[in-house]
């Protein structure tokens, strides 16, 4: 059974992001005092009393606006009202109730039952008397809180899960994480809302709308997979201060607790450096690694064209050439579950363990075709190895001397063993160890 959800709802600037994260525990969304931050749905899940709930933080509700991106906020808001089983509207207690709080009031009333009015940024316990005024708003008594101290939060929490269904408090099924990454403007929201078949994501001509990771759970083929879709990593984000900065660290976040990463490629534009610097974050992390070739619909359907590009990126990023690449289009859905069903199958290899015997002869294989060089007029010796973890395949090879591995003999070995066991997508960790027991044997005699 899916866990109960909670929105959070109000204007712009009331606190909103400051109350996620003060009720999640964890700072999630990012919080600034540019007002209008919080743009997508950020879900968490979260438990109170026993009772496992996901929470949702919205972006600043402006009604009647003909602004574009905040009618596309104002989209997205409502269907977080529509499909929530409690409401928090929160409004900063200290200011007049403005013309948006009557309007998001007058949204609200049909809910009424399931909302809970909240009077925020009462700092102090005697200050709860400004939330006065607010019963005007014909949504019954407003809850005194501060978010940004906690003051309240208990009792508000105690009254929510009231409001809460009954259901199975369990915690959801253990899902497969795909990040979607890739630089501003790419395409990534586009492709999240072609999976999921709805416009549960912003999408916008602007670059760089979507600033937080946005999670989505989706049931595909019987296989549970929360989506990640990310900011986009601009090339000077961990130089940039403010909003900008968060959204870097935000995105380096998502990647971390990803298990594979769709990175989005944009098909009509050769191969950029902003582009190799996310695509090896990827691989410098260990994650799963899928190269969706986005907005192929855009590109002159010439035979070889997929061949020609297959072999620019493999001239441009050769270190990245155990990647799949997938030609698709976001706009018009083709190939689009393709990548998805790349990535999981990259997901399940990542998991793969190799037995010791089988790692060992092909090492023996190897080493018989191409001794490594010696060093130092030394002769170099690869002893045995094993793999020691998953999640990155990670292997330890055993030697009588780790440093006189040149770089290029370590390049050869991984091809070898990526010939030998496939690992499509699947960055692999090899660490050279020096042979202590029979070192030591060796210093006894």
């Amino acid at each position: 059974m899916a866990l109960p959800l909670v929105a959070i709802v109000g204007r712009p600037n009331v606190g909103k992001s400051t109350l996620f994260n003060r009720l999640v525990g964890r700072r999630t969304a990012i919080v600034d005092d540019v007002p209008g931050v919080t743009r997508d749905r950020i879900v968490a899940t979260t438990d109170w009393n026993g009772r496992v709930f996901q929470i949702v933080d919205t972006g600043g509700l402006v009604p009647d606006t003909h602004e574009p991106l905040e009618r596309e906020i104002a989209h997205q808001v409502e269907a977080a009202i529509g499909a929530a089983d409690a409401i928090l509207f929160v409004l900063d207690a200290r200011a007049e109730i403005t013309a948006v709080d009557e309007d998001i009031a007058r949204r609200l009333r049909p809910e009424s039952r399931k909302v809970l009015l909240l009077a925020n940024k009462l700092e102090r316990p005697g200050d709860a008397a400004q939330a006065a005024e607010l019963h005007a708003l014909g949504l019954g008594d407003p809850l005194p809180v501060s978010a940004l101290q906690g003051l309240g939060t208990g009792d508000l929490l105690d009254r929510l899960v009231e409001l809460l269904p009954p259901g199975d408090d369990g915690e959801p099924s253990a899902a497969i994480r795909i990040a979607v990454l890739g630089k501003p403007n790419v395409g990534k929201s586009s492709f999240v809302n072609r999976l999921l078949g709805e416009e549960r994501v912003i999408v916008s001509p602007e670059a760089g709308t979507t600033r937080d990771s946005v999670d989505t759970r989706l049931l595909w083929q019987g296989r549970e997979i929360l989506l990640i879709d990310t900011a986009g990593l601009r090339k000077s984000a961990p130089r940039e201060s403010g909003i900008e900065y968060y959204t870097y660290l935000r995105t380096l976040a998502a990647l971390e607790r990803s298990d594979v990463s769709v990175i989005l490629l944009d098909g009509t534009e050769p191969l950029s450096r902003q582009d190799l610097r996310v695509l090896n974050l990827v691989a410098e992390r260990g994650k799963g690694l899928v190269v969706g070739v986005n907005k192929w619909d855009l590109v002159e359907a010439e035979t070889g064209t997929a061949e020609a590009y297959a072999r620019a990126f493999c001239e441009a990023a050769p270190s990245l050439a155990f990647a799949p690449l997938v030609f698709l289009s976001a706009l018009t859905g083709r190939r689009v579950e393709k990548a998805l069903e790349t990535a999981l199958e990259v997901g399940e290899t990542r998991r793969r363990r190799i037995p010791t015997a089988e790692v060992n002869r092909v090492l023996g294989e190897l080493v018989r075709r191409t001794p490594p060089p010696s060093h130092r007029g030394r002769a170099v010796r690869l002893l045995y190895a094993n793999q020691v973890s998953v999640e990155p395949p990670t292997f330890v090879l055993f030697t009588n001397d780790p440093e006189g591995i040149a770089e290029s003999y370590r390049r050869f070995v991984e091809r070898g063993m990526r010939e030998a066991w496939g690992f499509a997508g699947v960055p692999l960790r090899f660490i050279y160890r020096a042979d202590a027991g029979r070192r030591a044997a060796r210093a006894g005699r």
